[in-house]
């Protein structure tokens, strides 16, 4: 990459350093690649939205370790552009991944950094910590900070959130009675809490009594009350109801936003009542509320389950029409559809659409597409697509599956050079090669009869430095045996047993899979 760089003659500016970074998706190493890469151009410095975004990256790739040393090259070169917002993104990431030690621990880190913590920072852990399912941990840290750090009524807020989300509905009202004894009343978006516990744990009726008591305490439901009602009725089917609360709110005069029509058409569509979600939808355009990808996502995978190809194009159409731009997940969905009833052209077509629009496409598109194509035998055209997602960085451990689908599928069709060149373009590219990823391309081999190959590869595959799994050994030596061939058998054999002698590992298990 860094060459391909070098000769476009790019000339680096923090703008473009962080819309590409924002294109990146998936693709995160070569994001960081580029990243790197540009920080070494003369008369270029990273501006602090650059850190943000490569710090957003390395989050989400759970790269924490480079977050840290990312941060320490900031307070070494660029300390004024050390922030708040870049740690509280930490934070979350930490939060997200359930590594609550280790998202607490930025809070003790920052002031090495120059930035002190305070009540914002310590509320947006909290918020972190009850998003992610550590509500538990989030309320003993509020017990032991409250005295570091004032609460605020978001603070509540967010314990609050959390009980309700894990159906713990006392802990939530406790949270309530802390929350009036501090000196606040409950908001609009506690009351919206709390009915979403209720609804969360099917007490419509202790909801509704909550509906009445907002509204005599002068607290008047909003849309989001109303929807989340609407949202557990939907999930239990009892589409009559949700239909009377949208009723409800006109009769209150609380107007209806687009969430809670789609909340409401999304439901009618997992019914399959695709004429009633149609009428909303008109209904909802007339009353000047546009809908968003979302709404029209639902109606889209109602017609995928009934195989309806023809109206999910038309439904682009419409979408295009009104000014709704159809996004990854629209797309997503029409391409399987097209592929699932093999109508590979069409799914082609959708594709470059999707191109022409500058959508980034990410790993799920290509998962789709190359799997749609190798069902249907275009075997030549899901080695180019799954090359371009190779190319673009895609390629990770979570999605080895479709490099096993593809290589068996070459190799059944008695395609090997094709498969050769698959594995060489992910050798070629830098891919990060793991035991899973030898694995997989070995026992292909192996299992459609190319036994001699498997076991070449098997050797590049520690040369690489990596050691086979028992069972590749096992599997190798087996077909070996059948081909009378001693010497690689012994080749592979010795050079097991010294990476398992430099490993201070055990050979018996191989040598008890493998001689016996």
């Amino acid at each position: 990459m860094e060459l391909a760089l070098k000769e476009s003659g790019i000339i680096m500016r923090s703008g473009l350093t962080e819309r590409v970074l924002n294109r990146c998706g998936d693709a995160g190493n070569l994001g960081y690649s580029f990243f790197v890469w540009a920080s070494k151009q003369p008369s270029y410095r990273h501006s602090y939205d650059v850190y943000k975004a490569m710090i957003r990256i390395l989050g989400k790739m759970r790269h924490f370790g480079a977050v840290w040393a990312l941060l320490e090259e900031m307070r070494k070169e660029n300390p004024q552009l050390i922030s708040l917002e870049l740690f509280i993104i930490l934070m979350r990431r930490f939060a997200s991944s359930r590594m609550v030690k280790k998202a607490i621990e930025v809070l003790d880190e920052m002031p090495k950094y120059g930035c002190e913590p305070d009540e914002y920072a310590f509320g947006c852990l909290l918020d972190a910590l009850c998003k992610n399912g550590s509500v538990k941990e989030a309320a003993v840290l509020f017990g032991e900070m409250k005295y570091r750090f004032t609460p605020g009524i978001k603070h509540f807020t967010s314990l609050l959130y959390g009980w309700c989300r894990e159906g713990k509905l006392m802990e939530a009202k406790h949270v309530l009675v802390q929350m009036r004894e501090a000196g606040f009343e409950p908001d609009i978006v506690v009351y919206n809490n709390l009915l979403s516990g209720y609804a969360r744990a099917q007490k419509m009726g202790d909801a509704y009594d909550l509906l009445k008591e907002m509204k005599r305490k002068g607290c008047e439901p909003n849309a989001a009350s109303y929807t989340t009602l609407i949202q557990a009725l939907c999930s239990r089917e009892k589409m009559e109801e949700a239909a009377r609360i949208l009723l409800e709110m006109h009769r209150t005069n609380c107007e209806a936003d687009g969430v809670t029509y789609t909340t409401l058409i999304s439901g009618f569509c997992k019914c399959g009542k695709l004429d009633n979600a149609y009428k909303l939808l008109d209904r909802m355009i007339q009353l000047g509320h546009t809908p968003c990808t979302t709404t029209y996502l639902h109606i889209m995978l109602a017609h995928e389950k009934e195989e309806e190809l023809e109206e999910c194009l038309e439904l682009i159409k419409e979408m295009k029409k009104i000014g709704c731009v159809p996004d990854i997940s629209i797309y997503n969905v029409v391409i399987r559809l097209a592929c699932k009833l093999a109508d590979i052209k069409e799914g082609v077509e959708l594709w470059n659409q999707m191109e022409v629009s500058g959508l980034s496409l990410g790993l799920d598109s290509f998962v789709i597409m190359i799997h749609g194509l190798i069902e249907h035998d275009h075997l030549v055209e899901a080695c180019d697509y799954f090359k371009e997602m190779v190319g673009r960085g895609l390629l990770s451990a979570p999605n080895y599956g479709t490099l096993k689908d593809l290589l068996n599928s070459l190799l059944r069709a008695e395609k090997l050079e094709m498969a050769k060149d698959v594995w060489n373009c992910i050798v070629t590219k830098g891919c990060d090669l793991n035991v899973f990823a030898w694995t997989i391309w070995i026992h292909a081999l192996f299992s459609n009869g190319h036994v001699k190959e498997a076991c070449s590869y098997c050797l590049d595959m520690m040369d690489a430095d990596v050691m086979p799994q028992p069972d590749t050994f096992a599997k190798l030596m087996r077909g070996l045996r059948k081909l009378y061939n001693r010497q690689i058998a012994a080749e592979i054999t010795e050079k097991v047993r010294k990476m398992a002698a430099d490993r201070q590992i055990t050979f018996k298990m191989y040598k008890r899979r493998g001689l016996s």
